[in-house]
């Protein structure tokens, strides 16, 4: 049995600005500049759909590449061409604030009112809460990884352990925390997006009171952190009631490949993109697909899948194989279902293998239905890297890769393999039950 070993430490006291990248504020990499686009709750149109396609097509690598927050992101783009850039995402809608671009970072359940009824509509609390973000100068000062989770009530995006969390419950009412500690407060539904600027303002004015640098709530020693009985005394001088509450936490699951049935007749198509990786062409045939049989929308997924609404449910599935077919991850039980890898050679300067070409040889080799999630990572930043459950950790070294599986505050005691022998060791510890 492997012995379990402490993970790596709490992270360290943030010391320089503020570097993640946004739309226009892009980051220099060995295949070009890169371009982080926002999309609050993963939500955006056919129409917008498209014009992220041109713009990879025209004035990038010809990919899209999905965040472990539901973003999007853009390779291999001229170093100059942020000008350009930022214009046509504001044509397209897909940056309605150039100041406030890179602390748009909303989560949500991408499956609310798809698979049945839902404790609230957290699709318009998303599009609340953008626009509140978006008109408030002070919250500017959030840094670019700050993360707002709106969570139906079913624990999936809870689990993410976001900064400001919301989980609907199914009176009428929404229960918000910190980092979804169990310790939250019992706010309105209706109220629910504007509680969450302000729980983000109070963790700021906290954060100025005790001098510290900390761009998350986690990087807060635990005397630092705001405290929700002074957070509801400030909701209530605001005029949204507020009262302690516990919550019993759910064990929501990430959204997995397939048909998603719903009410009305209707089926949502769920896929995984393979390493978190599109091409143009399976990123239009999914539009067009929400043009032509859905809602003319799509939901993008912290697990980097695409979640395509409304579907009749008696052509989903054609509509599904047709992806299948286009090499997008349409099973729960194939290889590469909840399999990522963060960039790697020739991209990433820092990386010490090419870690996406690596993968795909190991999950071309795969037996299907393995249970454990893996991730490849060129360097020891593991960029992307999951941050809930357990999870196959494949890390490149100068000797090979290092393989251990994560879970929480502990990991595997790791072992090395060469590159060669790399198939079989992730295979066997994707299976490890112990």
């Amino acid at each position: 049995m492997l012995a379990a070993m402490p993970a790596p430490s709490a992270p360290p006291a943030r010391t320089g600005d503020d570097r993640c990248p946004g739309a226009v504020r892009l980051h220099t990499a060995d295949d070009g500049a890169l371009a982080r686009v926002r999309l609050p709750g993963g939500l955006l149109t056919s129409r917008q759909a498209a014009a992220l396609a041109r713009l990879s097509d025209e004035l990038g690598d010809g990919h899209l590449d999905l965040t472990s927050r539901g973003n999007i992101q853009l390779r291999g783009l001229p170093d100059a061409c942020g000008a350009e850039l930022g214009n046509r995402l504001r044509e397209a809608g897909l940056l309605p604030s150039e100041q406030h671009d890179r602390v748009r970072n909303v989560a949500a359940s991408p499956l609310c009112g798809l698979d049945g009824p839902a404790s609230a509509d957290v699709q318009a609390w998303v599009r609340e809460l953008d626009r509140l973000l978006c008109t408030n100068p002070n919250i500017t000062q959030l840094s670019g990884r700050f993360l707002f989770g709106l969570d139906d009530g079913r624990g999936d995006i809870a689990a993410l352990a976001p900064d400001v969390t919301l989980i609907a419950t199914d009176d009428g009412h929404a229960l918000l925390s910190y980092a979804a500690a169990g310790s939250c407060l019992r706010i309105p539904a209706a109220h629910a997006p504007r509680a969450a600027v302000l729980a983000a303002e109070w963790f700021l004015d906290e954060r100025r009171r005790t001098g510290s640098t900390a761009w998350r709530i986690a990087e807060l020693p635990a005397g630092q952190r705001p405290r929700l009985g002074e957070l509801g005394q400030r909701l209530i001088a605001e005029g949204i009631s507020a009262e302690p509450a516990e919550r019993t936490p759910r064990p929501g699951a990430p959204t997995a490949p397939g048909l998603v049935p719903g009410p009305g007749g209707r089926t949502a198509l769920s896929v995984t993109a393979p390493l978190g990786r599109l091409s143009t062409g399976q990123w239009r045939l999914l539009h067009e697909t929400a043009d032509a049989a859905g809602t003319g929308e799509l939901r993008v997924t912290p697990w980097r899948g695409i979640v395509v609404p409304g579907l009749p449910s008696d052509e989903a599935p054609a509509r599904l194989a047709a992806l299948a077919a286009a090499g997008l991850v349409t099973s729960p039980d194939s290889a590469w279902h909840r399999a990522g890898a963060c960039a790697g050679r020739p991209g990433c300067a820092k990386s010490r293998a090419d870690v996406r070409a690596d993968a795909a040889a190991c999950l071309a080799h795969s037996a299907s239905g393995q249970p454990l999630p893996v991730y490849w990572s060129g360097c020891e930043r593991r960029c992307g890297h999951p941050t809930d459950g357990r999870w196959v950790d494949v890390l490149a070294t100068d000797d090979g890769y290092r393989i251990a599986i994560r879970d929480g505050a502990t990991e595997t005691a790791p072992v090395t393999v060469p590159s060669a022998d790399l198939a079989g060791a992730v295979a066997t510890a994707r299976t490890t039950t112990r």
